[in-house]
């Protein structure tokens, strides 16, 4: 099979990336789409589901340097919801919540809490890709159709996913508007404090999905058959293992790996792992949380930590247990560096990475957010799970579910 390179999305361009730095921040490879039967260019949006979309958008804004875009609500027609779209580099959100008491919105709000209710999908062939999809099983949710207004087409459906998720698909190479027909450009009052950096993150690297337990294997069997993913990463065993919780893993990707999706499933332990955690509070499976690719992780921390993000604390004893130091060799910031913010190291046989966990961003201990540097690893971290869930242990515990 000829592997041909995989270009640039227009978002991509928007942003100003290149193929060189994509490789970098997300991984990025090169593959063969024609004999895909099911293409995915990449990343469309995230859509979250909030209680009060107006104070959410603004907290993106100023906490995570997001630009406001384009909104949607009752000043331009929509009577049910307002939505606030919002972009860092090639990642876009879309934070959403009902205004009208019977929105729909307000019973997913009410079941979930802040969450994810679709990761959609940017495809070259809407109609394609659903073909696929229902011959292999999935449920359809919005059969292939247009939208439209002044600024051209957007062809458009939607497929199920695991617990209330779903997969938007979304074709818009014949629009030029701002977001979707429906949504006004818009931008905001908020001014970036003096010094801030253009963008605290450049692109998605990848979205990480809890199941219940006995349901991992099926739900990548799902992205295999359906969406024609191929398996990346397994992690099992004791060395993604505490003394009180455990989990399993398996990654899933897309052709040119821009899309990646780890699945988490409990494992049987001592007590309530984090995935437990999460499926009580969630009520059901559901994105547990969304990893940034920043090309300087340093300065992202200290700018989001200045603006309120709170991270998951490390251990001292991370950065000075011998075996990490071995393992982990000369990385481009000082240990020091590091430790003084919390950040994990890991390397695998094509490079290191660095990462670190926000806490959960909303009431219930649910969805939170990860930030990763990549030079050379195509990896997730893998040395990092034991001490990463020893600093969710201990969340737990202060909230009294572990």
């Amino acid at each position: 099979m000829t592997m041909t390179d995989p270009g640039l999305t227009p978002d991509e361009k928007a942003a100003n990336l290149n193929l060189e730095q994509l490789k970098q921040l997300v991984g990025l490879v090169p593959y063969n789409q024609s004999t895909d039967p099911f293409p995915v260019t990449g990343w469309d949006a995230i859509v979250f589901v909030v209680g009060n979309a107006t104070q959410t958008a603004h907290y993106y804004e100023s906490a995570y340097g997001m630009e406001l875009e384009a909104y949607s609500g009752p000043e331009t027609g929509n009577r049910d919801h307002k939505s606030y779209v919002l972009r860092s580099g090639s990642c876009r959100f879309v934070i959403s919540g009902g205004v009208s008491p019977d929105s729909l919105l307000l019973d997913h709000h009410r079941q979930h809490g802040d969450g994810v209710v679709d990761i959609a999908l940017e495809v070259p062939d809407v109609d394609r890709c659903i073909a696929h999809a229902r011959s292999q099983g999935a449920r359809v949710l919005e059969k292939p159709h247009d939208i439209s207004d002044e600024f051209g087409t957007v062809r458009i459906a939607a497929i199920a996913a695991y617990g209330d998720t779903r997969h938007t698909l979304i074709d818009r190479s014949g629009y030029t508007g701002v977001y979707l027909p429906g949504y006004v450009e818009r931008s905001a009052g908020y001014v970036k404090r003096d010094g801030a950096p253009k963008r605290m993150f450049q692109a998605l690297d990848h979205v990480v999905g809890n199941v219940e337990l006995g349901k991992m294997d099926e739900w990548v069997t799902y992205y295999n058959k359906v969406m024609g993913f191929l398996n990346m990463a397994e992690f099992v065993g004791d060395d993604i293992a505490t003394d009180y919780s455990a989990l399993m893993s398996k990654v899933v990707a897309n052709g040119n790996h821009r899309v990646k999706f780890p699945l988490n499933e409990p494992a049987i332990a001592k007590k309530r792992s984090q995935i437990d955690e999460f499926l009580e509070f969630y009520r059901g499976p559901g994105v547990q949380h969304l990893a940034l690719a920043t090309n300087d992780i340093l300065r992202t921390v200290d700018a989001m930590r200045a603006e309120g993000v709170e991270f998951l604390a490390t251990p001292d004893s991370y950065y000075s247990d011998p075996a990490l130091r071995a393992r982990i060799g000369e990385v481009r910031a000082p240990i020091e560096e590091l430790q003084s913010r919390g950040i994990l190291v890991d390397r695998d046989e094509d490079g290191y990475l660095l990462q670190i966990f926000t806490r959960p961003t909303g009431d219930r201990p649910t969805v939170f957010f990860e930030l990763i540097e990549r030079h050379g690893s195509l990896g997730f971290g893998k040395g990092n799970f034991k001490a990463l869930f020893e600093a969710i242990e201990r969340e737990q515990d202060s909230r009294g579910n572990l």
